[in-house]
């Protein structure tokens, strides 16, 4: 799994670890929903390895944007954290993007030039 945090938002720790959990739960529960009793396996899998999570960033909507339409066409489990604007960003505010679990293989194609966080 990936967490991929925006930046250029110029969030406190505390928020872009919120962030960061919303993230991997929403990207977990899209991949359950996705791929029903076959993600079993892969979530298994996942599990035994230790639950493995990289976070890395981006400076952009844009970037944060693209990475989530990637996954979307590869059918990849993801999800895109929109922050309801209660405390630091604004309403709607795309914050961090969810992707996997999944094999790592898979999302190092998309996120291999991301640095990490």
């Amino acid at each position: 799994m990936v967490i991929v945090i925006r930046r250029d938002l110029g969030m406190g720790r505390g928020k872009e670890i919120a962030q960061s959990i919303h993230a991997a739960m929403g990207a977990y529960n899209d991949s359950m929903d996705r791929w029903g009793p076959i993600a079993g396996d892969m979530i298994e899998s996942w599990e035994e390895e230790g639950h493995k999570k990289v976070c890395l960033f981006v400076d952009s909507d844009e970037e944060l944007f693209a990475l989530a339409k990637q996954c979307e066409e590869k059918n990849m489990g993801h999800y895109l954290v929109r922050d309801h604007g209660k405390t630091e960003v604004e309403p709607n505010t795309p914050t961090a993007l969810g992707i996997g679990p999944d094999f790592s293989r898979h999302i190092d194609k998309l996120t291999r030039d991301l640095r990490l966080y």
